[in-house]
């Protein structure tokens, strides 16, 4: 188990809800990463967290970006660099789920492809929250949103972004949450020291999206990885798999009752989630064991 950093790169003031996943998100990479660093935002909550120019609450240079172009921009300024005879700063994309799976995919997807030396960051609330909290790719299949309302709850499953990027063989792809901050801060480092297009998904629970209370957002960041809803794992050069934690036995009704985006769901909805997330779960294990 590694030590976290004493550093703090996240300034108080910032404008985030109370017990806004994005925040601690943001608060533990840069503790990972350390003082060279640029961090490129495209549309997203943390468009606003920041703070109004010429404001910030982030002690990093940051570039705000239009919401498509996170990883096309973030390859420009790493190559800029380089250009410099500057091969140390790490160059960040961070965006939102919205940014990732959906908006920004092409760029993401032009930058894994080409192997740029950036490292892209997606916190997860699994929805638009910054516009008011619509569906999104990273929208689990049953959800309330303002797109999805009760009558009509989402239809279809989330998105494995993992598995789209590790389908580009980039070199580092890894799933992260704010639950477990020495995982997280370990594959910061450890994506920081990798050359190439390196990939976190870090499950960033939405109080506000999510219609729970704000001092249990951590708990449920948790609780999605005890459930196997949200399993923590890496996969390196788009092929070798290590899972690295086991679940505890919750079951997944117990991590969605919390919370009033699924106060909707009957057993059996919950009963056919549970299976989905049971047979991911196996599948899992099969790549770990390959």
């Amino acid at each position: 188990m590694i030590e976290l950093p004493h550093s703090e790169r996240v300034y108080s003031g910032h404008l985030a809800c109370p017990g806004c996943g994005a925040v601690i998100a943001m608060r533990f990479l840069l503790k990972g990463l350390g003082e060279r660093v640029i961090v490129v935002i495209p549309a997203c909550c943390w468009s606003i967290i920041g703070g109004p120019y010429p404001n910030t609450a982030l002690e990093v240079p940051v570039l705000h970006v239009p919401f498509e172009t996170a990883g096309a921009v973030a390859s420009g300024v790493r190559r800029a660099l380089a250009a410099k005879g500057d091969d140390e700063t790490t160059v960040v994309a961070w965006a939102g789920d919205g940014g990732t799976f959906d908006i920004g995919l092409q760029s993401l997807s032009g930058a894994a492809e080409r192997d740029e030396d950036i490292l892209y960051v997606c916190y997860d609330n699994e929805a638009y929250m910054n516009t008011g909290v619509q569906s999104s790719g990273a929208t689990p299949r049953g959800t309330w949103t303002t797109t999805t309302p009760t009558s009509r709850p989402k239809q279809t499953r989330k998105k494995d972004i993992i598995q789209i990027l590790a389908a580009h063989r980039i070199p580092y792809a890894a799933t992260a949450s704010i639950a477990y901050p020495e995982d997280l801060v370990h594959k910061v480092q450890k994506a920081a020291r990798i050359r190439g297009t390196k990939f976190l998904h870090i499950y960033a629970p939405c109080p506000t999206g999510w219609k729970v209370p704000s001092e249990i957002s951590v708990k449920l960041a948790r609780m999605a990885v005890q459930c196997n809803s949200f399993p923590l794992y890496e996969v390196e050069d788009g092929v070798r798999y290590t899972l690295n934690q086991r679940p505890v036995g919750y079951l997944v009704d117990e991590y969605y009752k919390l919370q009033g985006r699924f106060k909707h769901l009957s057993p059996g909805d919950l009963e056919r989630i549970q299976k989905e997330v049971d047979a991911q779960w196996k599948r899992m294990e099969k790549l770990s064991e390959g």
